[in-house]
């Protein structure tokens, strides 16, 4: 009689895993179970609706860096799949991607349907039964199988392994159905968000970007540099998304309440001192010229004007005129301008959290549990998150992998 595979969770990870095993061992019957109405939703919206599928990052030591956590964990299961072979795997479906100067990969369509429509037609090929709207609150063990409880009047569902991919939650108090598990849970905080500045007068801004800058949390060793986009709320783009992501658990406790300071001028000037001791030069090179009509830092003309308006400069100031208080204030704020943060926003649909179970209770050459023979996980489910760029989705594709191969060997 055919083992039952059931995968809990309908996103990537979920897909994975349950098409790979069906795909690697044909005697397998796999469900997938999902709570929703929707099928693969964070595949739908990731990268503005054309799928960040992977990152062009093909050394291990390298790509862990990219994960706030898990490197460890990840530097073990990333041999078995990494973005080499997620390119390989869509490529033999006819799903081709291509890489972005800033190493992100896409499908040539630049469109998530490709993506989707590979993953479904899959299960479909091999004979994946999708269940929506299943909800499952409990799980108990019978000897070395499971029974799976449903929300409502449904039927439980029995099964012979589980893979759990249901993907993060923002609550621990959601992870409870889990605990009955063994398992214990790392408290879920919120990674990958924006930074709101409510009132501050840089939001009048929204939509100037420089693409590079410098962000420091103020009394902490926290640095990231990268692209800056100042929106209507606050702060976004990548460098404040990896500080987000980076200080996950930091900001939490400061509950989003603290200071940053902005080197709008790195790398060319990579502290204070720097500007200074380059200003003399500048000055006197421009000296007949006004500083609204000369900005020679190559920044944005708004974001320009704007500064020197907070440094109390008129535009039509010439540089050989300007006062040393002024001057001073100029050279700070260019290289060390400080925002109070108060409260963060979700990053578009692409929310991420740090938390969940374990790791050093998930093997990380199967992803089975430790504790609990033939259960499974992949995905965000476990303790593993990543900045933006492709780097969450690798994850699941690589944790859904490992979990199917382990799946379709036992039950060969």
């Amino acid at each position: 009689m055919a083992k039952i595979l059931v995968v809990i969770g309908g996103g990537a990870a979920g897909f994975f895993c349950a098409v790979n095993a069906a795909r690697q061992n044909p005697q397998l019957r796999v469900v997938i179970l999902e709570k929703t109405g929707k099928l693969l939703s964070k595949v739908k919206v990731s990268g503005g609706g054309r799928c960040n599928v992977t990152h062009s990052c093909f050394d291990i030591p390298e790509l862990v860096q990219r994960y706030p956590r898990g490197q460890h964990f990840l530097k073990k299961a990333l041999h078995w799949f990494g973005p080499s072979d997620t390119i390989s795997w869509f490529a033999e479906r006819g799903v081709k991607l291509k890489a972005e100067a800033d190493g992100r990969m896409f499908p040539i369509t630049d469109s998530a349907q490709t993506i989707i429509d590979c993953l479904l037609k899959e299960a479909d090929t091999y004979k994946v039964e999708i269940k929506l709207n299943h909800e499952v609150t409990g799980i108990t063990q019978n000897g070395d199988a499971f029974e799976l409880s449903l929300g409502g009047d449904k039927p439980a569902v029995k099964a012979d392994f589980l893979c759990i991919a249901c993907g993060g939650y923002p609550k621990t108090a959601q992870f409870n159905w889990l605990l009955q598990s063994g398992h214990h849970i790392e408290p879920p905080v919120p990674s990958l968000f924006t930074f709101n500045m409510p009132g501050n007068p840089i939001t009048s801004l929204m939509g100037v970007s420089v693409p590079m800058a410098q962000v420091k949390v103020t009394g902490t060793k926290m640095v990231q540099e990268g692209p800056l986009l100042i929106t209507h709320w606050g702060m976004s783009g990548p460098v404040i998304l990896r500080t987000s992501a980076w200080g996950a658990r930091l900001l939490a406790e400061k509950d989003y309440r603290f200071s940053i300071q902005v080197n709008w001028l790195y790398p060319e000037y990579a502290n204070e001192q720097s500007l200074r001791n380059a200003w003399p030069d500048l000055r006197s090179r421009l000296a007949g010229q006004a500083l609204g009509n000369k900005n020679p830092f190559q920044l944005p003309a708004r974001l320009w004007a704007y500064l020197l308006q907070q440094a109390g400069i008129q535009e039509q100031t010439r540089w050989g005129d300007l006062a040393a208080k002024l001057q001073n204030r100029l050279i700070q704020l260019l290289t060390t301008q400080s925002f109070d943060i108060h409260g963060k926003t979700t990053f578009k649909e692409e929310f991420v959290t740090c938390g969940g179970i374990q790791l050093s209770e998930i093997e990380a050459n199967t992803m089975q549990s430790r504790l609990v023979p033939n259960l499974f996980f992949a995905g965000e489910i476990m303790d593993v998150d990543g900045v933006t760029g492709g780097f969450n989705f690798q994850h699941a594709w690589c944790s859904g992998w490992v979990a199917a191969k382990a799946i379709a060997e036992k039950q060969g």
